[in-house]
């Protein structure tokens, strides 16, 4: 973890999806007690395995759809962005193939694309759900240097 301050940030999603696989099991135990004897060990399981496959999944949306801004980085899925690099942030025209930061092919679903210009003239996607905000924050950075 860096000590730098964050200027702006995206967890890629909440814990909260969590509560979907307990509240399910629950929903439905109390169900089956309106009607006659609940059967516990078999909602203990499924509350857990969807419990399990929920953490798995908001564990990797964490991971590959998390966007952080600090004076130094911008981080973007697993790939790290050396803000050095970045050039321009304002009127840069988005290119037919330019490269999409975080690996993907594209941007991420419910996302707004900011292109950057690069010291090597190449142009790359970031991506973020507030584009406006990270852009503006980008621009910032890059026009304080």
């Amino acid at each position: 973890m860096s000590d730098e301050p964050v200027l702006y940030a995206e967890q890629g999603s909440s814990w909260w999806p969590l509560l979907w696989g307990p509240l399910f099991a629950g929903t439905g135990a109390g169900l089956e007690a309106l009607t006659g004897p609940v059967h516990t060990a078999p909602w203990l399981i499924v509350g857990l395995l969807l419990f399990g496959s929920a953490a798995l999944w908001v564990n990797a949306r964490r991971k590959v759809y998390r966007v952080e801004l600090t004076p130094g980085t911008l981080q973007q899925g697993r790939e790290a962005l050396d803000v050095t690099k970045i050039t321009k942030v304002t009127d840069v025209g988005a290119a037919a193939g330019a490269r999409v930061l975080g690996g993907g092919w594209t941007a991420p679903r419910k996302t707004g694309d900011v292109p950057l210009r690069l010291d090597d003239g190449s142009v790359v996607l970031a991506w973020a759900r507030d584009d406006d905000a990270l852009r503006d924050a980008l621009a910032r950075l890059v026009e304080e240097e």
